[in-house]
This record gives C-alpha cells, structure tokens and sequence, in this order.
C-alpha cells in the first residue's frame, strides 16, 4: 500500500522545510556570530554569547536532516551536487567546527580570550559565505554528462556564487539582529537595531540583485517569471518582499521586539519561494527533475517509516529547548 504512494511530493516536503528550518535556526546563530565581535565591550560580548548559548548547537541538527535526507531520498541529485560543490562545503564544515571549538574555549582559556572570541566571529562568517556559495552554485546550474557531475570542483566560485556568498551573510546579520533585540535590552538592544538596520540594506540590494542577475542569466527563469499570465500571478512574490524590507525598517526603528526578527524570517521565506518557482521541479537544475533523481519508491518508504517517527521528537525537542530558554539573556546567568 505504502509502495503505490507517490512518495516523491512526502520527501520534497520534508527536505524542503528541513532546509528552511536549518537557514532560519542556525542562520540567526551564525549572524550573532557575526555580529559578536562589533559588541561595545566584554560583558557586551558576553551577553551576546549568552543569547544563543544553549541552543546554537541544536540548530546544526537540521543540516544533518538535509544532507541525510538528500542523500536517501534523492541518490542521483546527491552524486551530482556534492561533488561539484565540494570545496565550500569542506570550508563550512572546518568553520563549524572551529566555531564549536572556539565556543568552549573562549569559557577555558582566559589566556587566549580575545583569540577564541575572534575564532568564533571569523567561524561564523566563513560558515555562512560558504553556504552562500554552495546557494549560488546551485542555481547556476552544474556540468553533467549522464549521471555525473563533470565540471571542476572549482567551477563553483563565480561572481555570481561569490555575491551570493555575501548576501547570505548580509541576510544572515539581519536574524542575528532580530534575535538579539528579543534577547536584549537597553543599551544592547540599541546596538542591534543599529546593525540590523547595515544589514538590511545590504539584505535588500542583495535580493534585488539577484532578482534582476538569475533571470537575465537563465532564459527559463526569464520566461516563467517574466511571460504572460505567469507575470500576473507571481506579482505577489516581489510585492510581499517589499512590503516586508518596508516593515522591517519601520520595526528596527522604533520599540517593536519580535517586528524585526519575523520580517527577517518573512524574506528568507520570500526568498526561499522564489528560488522554488525559479526552478521548479529541477533537483539538479537544467538535468534532473525530483522524480527523476529520486530513489527507489521502496528505499522511500523504508526510510519514511523512521523519518516520520523521529522528526515529531526532533521538532518537540527544540521547540521545548526554546521555551526553556525564552526571556531576555542575563549577566548573572548563562552557559557555564
């Protein structure tokens, strides 16, 4: 019975949400990553820190789903993106872990504390250029022959994927802004609007540019965004998107909390969106669709029976972790 499903669409859905929810949770950590070197002083910086103390690493959890989940579910598409994207995903993946490593030392190695404290920005940053540039990569498109990827590993620094590398980051400090002024308040707090409001900016030309740069280098793209009737009904998408950098300004300057950090999240999802309708339903873009790059409708299944089990404990694991720690980031009390 479970075999006769198209469990294709079941996959399509959970590896998506497990990519957004990835981008969402660890985008904002590394963006306070980003942003903790800019703190004013010390005990600044150790508030900061404090903010995403007990949950940053759980955030991580939702990369292992992706990677995982592409792999199981969809073979050809894993075989093809990984190999041509090797060498950013090598570079985030050191990042990560010398952010992990710098976050435990910065606590155990007084002597070094400004060295670890700059570890864990330069960590975080190059985590979310490479990530950036594995984005760009991907919707440029690979060299396959067949099943195979046949490019160089290095064909995925471009200009294009290098612009997208930082507008990630851009995009990345505007979470990490939201997050701290939920977390903060007073004198921190205004610090993080000030910086939320840079990035912004830089989140906005970001999007704009890419906007106009993947349409203009794809005649697909171009036709399905830009010909009639598609032109009428994905109006909405850059519409929302303005509307959203619009309410973000006004939120950042003035005394609203959670105004900034959801209109973030609102144009990742914007954002998100359109990258699918761009090139949907391309897994491996200009190559392969998702039905064609996936496994077999038996290997789904068997891997859904566990997936569906262990995702709901995920999901009430984090969201538990996240009451547990709600409320603003104190001096007195913090990961230890």
């Amino acid at each position: 019975m479970m075999q006769a499903l198209d469990l294709v669409p079941i996959w399509t859905a959970i590896l998506a949400v497990g990519v957004f929810l990835y981008v969402a949770l660890d985008g904002f950590d590394l963006g306070v990553g980003m942003l903790y070197n800019f703190a004013p002083d010390r005990q600044a910086r150790g508030l900061v820190m404090n903010s995403i103390a007990p949950i940053w690493d759980g955030n991580e959890t939702w990369l292992i789903l992706g990677g995982v989940g592409l792999l199981a579910a969809f073979p050809v598409a894993f075989a093809i993106i990984i190999p041509a994207v090797y060498f950013p995903i090598l570079l985030m993946l050191l990042a990560l872990i010398f952010r992990g490593v710098a976050f435990e030392f910065r606590y155990r190695d007084a002597e070094r504390h400004t060295f670890w404290d700059r570890g864990f920005a330069a960590g975080s940053a190059l985590a979310a250029f490479a990530q950036g540039i594995v984005l760009g990569a991907f919707i440029q498109g690979f060299h396959v022959e067949g099943r195979h990827f046949v490019g160089s590993s290095f064909d995925c620094f471009t200009p294009f994927s290098i612009f997208t590398g930082i507008a990630l980051m851009f995009g990345y400090g505007l979470l990490g802004a939201g997050w701290l002024i939920i977390k903060t308040d007073g004198a921190l707090q205004d610090w993080a609007r000030r910086l939320g409001l840079y990035c912004l900016v830089g989140t906005a030309i970001a999007i704009a540019v890419v906007s106009i740069w993947t349409p203009l280098a794809d005649a697909h793209i171009a036709a399905r965004w830009f010909s009639f009737p598609h032109v009428v009904w994905l109006a909405p998408v850059p519409l929302i998107t303005a509307a959203l950098v619009l309410y973000a300004w006004h939120a950042l300057r003035t005394a609203s909390e959670y105004g900034p950090f959801a209109a973030g999240l609102g144009l990742f999802v914007m954002s998100y969106l359109g990258i699918a309708i761009s090139l949907w339903p391309m897994i491996v873009p200009r190559h392969f669709t998702l039905h064609q790059a996936a496994a077999s409708p038996s290997t789904q299944a068997f891997l859904l029976v566990g997936t569906l089990i262990l995702l709901p404990i995920v999901l009430l694991y984090t969201g538990w972790s996240y009451w547990v720690f709600r409320g603003k980031v104190r001096g007195d009390i913090g990961y230890h």
